[in-house]
């Protein structure tokens, strides 16, 4: 469970199938005459009568005198303030339900209207809660910790003292047996398992997820009412898995985000800021920063479309366009040089002159294609990632990349149920093909150099893996975005008030801690880049071969191409996912659960 709102009701259960030790350990520990009594018993009202007279002066109040007749006509029909007018109208109304209803009918809607603890009303939900299953299975011990909880659910619910709850347990049991309702009950609960408790730093890390997909349940189910699941893609495992690797790389006085994917769309995880309860802020669906060299995924990915391949000469030099001249972050320039090795060592010049060859407005336009859903500014410096973009937009991006050009839509809900009934199942559409198959496994191969021996080493965990480095001026934001095992994972770091960060890089703390997570979430996953089946004519192949030349630059031969040019290893990209299943526990009220 990652988060619940509101109280839990469970399934109405007929009296018949309430368990007879329910029903018994219920009525030994509340009101043992209850079967004679005709709505209230006169002989614990005279007790408690006493007890209040006796003490008088001390302003204790009359207790233990309502019967569970009483209970019902107060929980249903009267106000929960105490006085002595509404103390006789909870008689009158007690013995107007005896006249009306059957014993057993007064029982069993106690029995699915009393609070029991923990937010959960009747014993369904109560069983659901403390047990993890519903309560037609109850065992004699558990029904007894059950009936023990009425009495001061704050107390006794196993959520809040499990010693206390068992030892409650053990005086209802005993009742059973004086009473004779279960002689031969046990003396001590036994065999009780509780249902695990939510991991509260599970809890904490996944609020900014939370509140992301809340206002999108009433969005895609509409007029909710009553009990409500949503079942969440969340993974608990790589939940954990984004948040060890982001304390373990983020310095002092930082900030950063993660968010992974499935290149099907499905958040795996998000980490929208390092303590939700100092900042509500979500980095990774709210925050609007620059990326850097990451977003010359679409600034290479237009020049593929526009003809080059990894094997075309590029040149690496001066240039300036318009009084703007960018310099490469080594200050060195390596002259002419396949494509693939200028996207690996992120050389700037060589991404100014493909944005001048191609044209600005075409790569801007590649990137809303590709998800970017802020303004991207046609300007020339626009190739160095000066536009502000949404971490969630950037992983989209790639996750496209990463399915061989196919649409991807991020989500985090897959079904959603109203009282047990499924409303909503998140079905996936036929994907669009954004960008050729052809050019997407190109892409993959220019990101593959990137963590081979690029920018991007510090992101290699030992496994095949493609990805990107982005780092802005001055050091303000550091960002690593890439893919291994059909997993997409995008890394920010960076101070909120965008000031500048000493040492800063995209090739290093985003980086490792892109490395660091991916290394625990494809640990089950096959080694590969990515999962989606290639066609025949757009195969990876081990080597890259070289292909003409189609764009008017400054050329070597092809020989001197490939003998300047690291073969970029990619495994074999023809596997599929294997299935990933659940065991999902039904649940009550808004309840928020992670997925496998």
């Amino acid at each position: 469970m990652l988060h619940r709102t509101g109280p839990a009701y469970g399934e109405w259960l007929t009296y018949r199938k309430i368990p007879a030790t329910m029903r018994q350990a219920i009525i030994a520990v509340e009101d043992h005459r209850y079967r004679t009594h005709f709505g209230i018993d006169p002989i614990a009202l005279a007790r408690a009568a006493h007890f209040a007279f006796a003490n008088r002066e001390t302003g204790r109040r009359m207790q233990g005198a309502s019967t569970i007749t009483q209970q019902v006509a107060r929980t249903l029909f009267l106000s929960r303030d105490y006085d002595l007018q509404r103390k006789v109208d909870e008689i009158v109304v007690a013995m107007a339900m005896e006249r009306k209803f059957t014993k057993d009918q007064i029982l069993e809607l106690y029995l699915n209207r009393i609070y029991f603890g923990g937010g959960a009303y009747g014993i369904d939900a109560a069983s659901r809660r403390f047990y993890g299953h519903d309560a037609t299975r109850l065992t004699i011990s558990e029904a007894a910790l059950l009936a023990g909880l009425p009495k001061a659910p704050s107390s006794y619910a196993p959520t809040a003292d499990p010693e206390a709850a068992l030892g409650r347990a053990g005086v209802v049991l005993s009742r059973l047996r004086t009473t004779g309702q279960a002689p031969s009950a046990p003396q001590t609960a036994q065999d009780i398992e509780f249902a695990p408790k939510a991991d509260p730093q599970l809890r904490t890390s996944s609020r900014h997820f939370i509140d992301w997909i809340e206002p999108q349940v009433e969005e895609l189910a509409p007029n909710l009412a009553g009990n409500v699941d949503v079942f969440t893609t969340l993974s608990p495992r790589l939940q954990q898995a984004s948040l060890d690797a982001i304390s373990e790389h983020t310095g002092a006085n930082q900030q950063a985000a993660l968010v992974a994917l499935e290149e099907n769309g499905a958040i795996r995880a998000m980490i929208g800021g390092l303590d939700y309860a100092t900042s509500t802020y979500n980095r990774v669906t709210e925050a609007r920063r620059q990326p850097g060299s990451s977003f010359k995924l679409f600034v290479y990915l237009s020049a593929l479309e526009a003809g080059y391949r990894p094997s075309s000469a590029v040149y690496d030099g001066p240039i300036t366009i318009r009084g703007w001249s960018p310099q490469n972050s080594s200050g060195r320039y390596s002259g002419i040089i396949p494509l693939r090795s200028a996207f690996a060592w992120s050389l700037n010049t060589v991404a100014a002159r493909l944005g001048q060859d191609v044209g600005t407005k075409k790569i801007a336009d590649m990137a809303h294609r590709l998800g970017i859903s802020s303004p991207v500014p046609s300007t020339p410096s626009m190739v160095l990632g000066t536009a502000d973009v949404r971490l969630l937009d950037m992983t989209r991006a790639y996750a496209t990349v990463a399915s061989l050009g196919r649409s991807v839509v991020p989500y985090g809900i897959s079904r959603i149920a109203m009282n047990q009934q499924t409303i909503y199942q998140r079905e996936d559409l036929p994907p669009q093909q954004i960008v050729s198959a052809q050019n997407a496994a190109d892409m993959v191969r220019l990101m593959s150099g990137t963590v081979d021996y690029g920018t991007g080493r510090a992101a290699n965990f030992g496994r095949a893996a493609a990805g990107k480095t982005g780092t802005t001026n001055s050091g303000k934001d550091g960002w690593f975005i890439g893919f291994s095992g059909g997993i997409v994972a995008g890394v920010w770091m960076g101070r909120d008030d965008a000031k500048p960060i000493p040492g800063m890089q995209g090739g290093r703390g985003p980086a490792r801690t892109f490395a660091s997570f991916m290394k625990q979430a494809t640990q089950e996953r096959p080694n590969v880049v990515t999962l989606s089946p290639l066609p025949q004519s757009a195969t990876l192949s081990a080597t890259p071969a070289a292909t003409s030349q189609t764009r008017q630059q400054p050329v070597k031969s092809a020989d001197q191409q490939n003998a300047s040019a690291p073969s970029t290893p990619t495994p074999n990209a023809s596997l599929t996912p294997p299935p990933e299943t659940s065991e999902r526990a039904p649940g009550r009220s808004r309840a928020i659960r992670p997925g496998a």
